[in-house]
């Protein structure tokens, strides 16, 4: 999995082809990626935003359970 400052970089490397037009984009290994339509590279940028989110959020470290009879 990609870390957290590679994701940010795709995702902002994702945005600035989306709002240039640009629908063509070469990674840094060279890999070469076509979105057929923004709708595509729209769904791309929200999956990124996600992964993003996951890794920002704190993991808990402390959980209480608290149980009960129902009494």
């Amino acid at each position: 999995m990609a870390s957290l400052q590679q994701l940010k970089q795709w995702r902002d490397s994702l945005v600035e082809s989306r709002l240039s037009g640009i629908r063509t984009l070469v990674d840094q290994n060279g890999e070469r990626v076509e979105y057929k339509s923004d709708s595509e590279m729209r769904a791309a940028i929200e999956s990124v935003n996600r992964e993003i989110q996951s890794l920002e959020r704190p993991q808990p470290s402390v959980i209480r359970f608290q149980t009960s009879k129902g009494l």
